[in-house]
């Protein structure tokens, strides 16, 4: 049987957070933001690996205590300049069979629920392509012009706003993303093959902590989630 593996890309500085630390060991609920991730996927009974991807001179991840991982959790130390060149070679060291699962998440996603990575496995893990949480755009969107003045507003019919995990199968994703571009998530490098990933509805509380403001609402959906 194929398995299930897990890859978070960590080896960016996230310089909109405003702070000297690598946004990925910020405090958050009284463990770096990473961890929350880690522990959410490491958790997966139907997750074999989880593998983080680090940047060469990372000297802050083995700082941590990560033991209650077990070997279930590997560090890659060949991070990219881009998130694309990142998960790439995290893909090439971690020698994935080419039909195995490979799920994809955000190190500052820290309140993915157990509930939605269960849901997103069960329904791409016998799809043709693969697939990605995501949800609907609620809101009203405005394009702006180079002076932000507002140019029109855009038809939000049909429009999600990608999440992460995005899983996809190993060789398929090391194919898709050896293509020439800039791919800021892993859907639209397998979509650039022309194929269709399917979009599993996640939720709202699985957003990317981006700005520093977010980081409140981090902790106060971890401490709901009874994190």
């Amino acid at each position: 049987m194929n398995e299930f593996h897990a890859l978070v890309p960590a080896a960016g500085f996230g310089a909109r957070m405003e702070h000297e630390l690598p946004k990925q060991y910020l405090p958050l609920a009284g463990q770096p933001m990473i961890a929350h991730a880690l522990n959410t996927l490491c958790a997966s009974p139907e997750i074999s690996t989880v593998f983080v991807v680090l940047a060469p001179e990372d000297k802050l991840f083995h700082s941590y205590d990560w033991s209650r991982f077990g070997d279930k959790l590997q560090t890659l130390y060949c991070g990219g300049e881009k998130r694309s060149d990142t998960v790439r070679n995290g893909l090439i060291a971690s020698e994935l069979e080419p039909d195995d699962w490979v799920l994809v998440h955000d190190a500052a996603r820290p309140c993915l629920t157990h509930a939605h990575l269960a849901g997103l496995i069960a329904e791409v893990r016998d799809d043709a392509v693969g697939g990605i949480l995501a949800v609907p755009v609620a809101d009203t969107l405005k394009r702006a012009d180079d002076h932000e003045r507002i140019m029109r507003t855009e038809v939000r019919e049909h429009l999600w706003q990608a999440q992460t995990p995005q899983m996809f199968r190993a060789g398929l994703l090391a194919q898709a993303l050896q293509q020439p571009g800039s791919f800021t998530d892993e859907a639209s490098a397998v979509e650039a093959l022309g194929l269709q990933p399917k979009l599993v509805t996640g939720a709202s509380s699985n957003f990317k902590v981006t700005y520093p403001q977010d980081m409140l609402l981090a902790e106060l959906l971890l401490t709901q989630q009874g994190k």
